[in-house]
């Protein structure tokens, strides 16, 4: 076999697999609620050299956020149902069971604060930010009256971070049910 013929047979490479376990080691130590986590202790779990790490992400935080925010953006369901209503609520009961999970509240208390753009505004929200337009263009769309982004976030979204992030309990598919009725009270002006 060639060496051409090699690369053809691992899609990614070395470079990939090398990300994917130090992701892996990563996501272990932060689930593990790993206190003391260092670059030498991610490398020994990837099973890669520190110096690899410390060459690819520099330092922890720069490689604790890449992992934090991977896992924290990536794709869920985005209902279209027919009805405004229904599809936040079956959006909302993902979110809630998504970020209830404990490793992912250990993920938004890595990552929560820790990237900014230039007006200061975190990138942690910005996947559900999209969902939430696409969910609200999908009502538009139908001709439902539809609220805004901004309220979406602060009458189901903060909520619901809030009370994950802050231990509060509680906060389960009834509760972010709970959420989206009190919205669509507060939109009707009741």
């Amino acid at each position: 076999m060639s060496v051409t013929d090699r690369r053809t047979a691992r899609p990614g490479g070395r470079s990939a697999r090398v990300r994917a376990d130090v992701h892996r080691a990563v996501t272990e130590l932060i689930g593990e609620e790993v206190d003391a986590m260092s670059i030498p202790l991610v490398a020994e779990r990837a099973g890669v050299a520190a110096t690899t790490v410390y060459r690819r992400w520099g330092d922890l935080d720069a490689l604790r956020t890449e992992v934090a925010m991977e896992v924290l953006t990536a794709d869920g369901p985005v209902p279209d149902t027919g009805d405004l209503h229904r599809d936040l609520a079956i959006w909302c009961e993902f979110l809630v069971t998504d970020i209830a999970r404990p490793e992912r509240t250990s993920f938004l208390r890595t990552v929560v604060g820790s990237t900014k753009d230039d007006t200061g505004k975190s990138h942690c929200l910005d996947k559900r930010e999209l969902q939430i337009d696409t969910i609200l263009g999908h009502a538009r769309d139908r001709g439902e009256p539809a609220p805004t982004r901004d309220d979406v976030m602060d009458h189901v979204v903060a909520p619901l971070y809030f009370r994950i992030l802050f231990g509060l309990g509680g906060t389960d598919v009834s509760y972010a049910r709970s959420l989206v009725d009190r919205l669509f009270q507060y939109e009707a002006g009741e």
